[in-house]
């Protein structure tokens, strides 16, 4: 194996807590049953942090962070004063870039909405606003606690604050939804002009309440035409397709999923939050914490007890597999040399399913460059496949 070049380091933070779970829903979010323990939870996430900077022995020096997220569960529940003792609190630990992009997700409830100004003096940057749906029946459907107005309200607040950038989630293939109704609701989102458009199918998994009691969704044909026409209304809005469903002006990408589709370093700080860290001498390493806030919040102040709740090597031969899932979701071409600079491996460890893929035209192979095809894209689950090591 060759050494590897640590690429760029991002922080995901993790707040656990929610107002309801959404029946979609399977993050690690917790229904709010009395006040957020919000001065305890993040005096315990600047710990987790500082045991991660020791653990793994970071030259703050040599990777400053390019990119946080705070995601959740719904962070907008944070003070703004939390989050900027939050902010403060990792930048005294790790050195910020001078163009960091700090995102922090919303909701576009009224209370979360005021908090926006406050949010961005606080240091963040970019707001990820969830819509979902500009129609009333399918956000109660989608269990969404804000309405269509609160929707449009705060993508013009996002747009008046004077934020680097911002973005609204926006699902499609709802419950009895029809083509019309999705077009519609993609339609109102361009309207808004968000540098930023999150559009995603509804998928279902599992250990939700819509995989035990599972509504009608739209049929695969539909589900098509919806694509289609979708992603060519914002082409034509002036929206690049950046990733599977991650949209963007010209500029506007998120750099925080860039850096995780680029097979980039990132700390994972708070409730079940996962991190993957890189070594100079070739080893990679992923974590996740403790899941449950009462089990995470009892290892604070606890010499004992860690944050911690898994670390494992990423095995030479799980590598190609873990670097083209995360690559491939990506519209860009990939660079031969990120694959050796990120995995350690040399290009002959991967030449046979190269070519393979190339004979079945799922990929374009240059000398410098890596492109997945469209015939690429339809079978992608299949290419990725071939990746898989055959001993597991």
């Amino acid at each position: 194996m060759m050494k590897l070049v640590p690429p760029p380091l991002s922080l995901y933070i993790h707040i656990p807590w929610c107002v309801q779970k959404c029946p979609y829903c399977d993050f690690n979010s917790h229904t709010l049953k009395n006040d957020i323990p919000e001065s305890q939870y993040i005096e315990a996430l600047l710990e987790d942090l500082a045991a991660d900077i020791a653990r793994y022995r970071l030259d703050n020096a040599v990777r400053p962070l390019r990119s946080i997220f705070i995601g959740g569960g719904t962070p907008s529940l944070i003070s703004a004063q939390g989050i900027a003792t939050l902010l403060k609190g990792v930048q005294a630990q790790l050195p910020f870039s001078d163009d960091i992009e700090v995102t922090m997700e919303a909701n576009p409830g009224t209370i979360e909405v005021e908090r926006f100004e406050q949010y961005r003096v606080a240091g963040v940057t970019r707001i990820s606003i969830g819509v979902q749906s500009f129609e009333q029946a399918k956000l109660e459907s989608l269990g969404r606690i804000h309405g269509e107005n609160e929707a449009i309200n705060a993508a013009r607040k996002a747009h008046e604050i004077g934020l680097n950038s911002f973005n609204l989630d926006l699902m499609h293939g709802l419950p009895d939804q029809s083509i019309g109704q999705a077009l519609k609701d993609l339609d109102k989102a361009i309207d808004i002009a968000p540098p930023h458009l999150s559009w995603y199918q509804l998928t279902i998994e599992p250990n939700t309440q819509f995989f035990y009691k599972t509504p009608t969704l739209p049929d695969d044909d539909d589900l098509w035409e919806i694509f289609d026409k979708g992603h060519n209304k914002l082409r034509e809005a002036g929206y690049v397709q950046y990733e599977i469903s991650g949209y963007s002006k010209p500029g506007f990408q998120c750099q925080h999923n860039l850096n995780y589709w680029r097979f980039g370093d990132y700390l994972g700080i708070g409730c079940g939050a996962h991190g993957k860290v890189s070594f100079a001498d070739g080893q990679i390493l992923r974590t996740n914490k403790i899941k449950h806030p009462k089990g995470y919040l009892a290892a604070k102040g606890n010499l004992v007890k860690s944050y911690l709740n898994e670390q494992a090597p990423v095995l030479e031969k799980d590598r190609p597999f873990e670097f083209f899932m995360n690559r491939f979701r990506l519209i860009e071409a990939c660079p031969k040399q990120d694959f050796i600079d990120t995995t350690g491996l040399a290009l002959e460890t991967i030449e046979e399913t190269i070519q393979w893929a190339v004979d079945k035209q799922y990929i374009d192979d240059t000398e410098t460059h890596w492109q997945v095809t469209q015939k690429g894209k339809l079978f992608l689950n299949d290419l990725l496949a071939a990746f898989v090591d055959e001993s597991d």
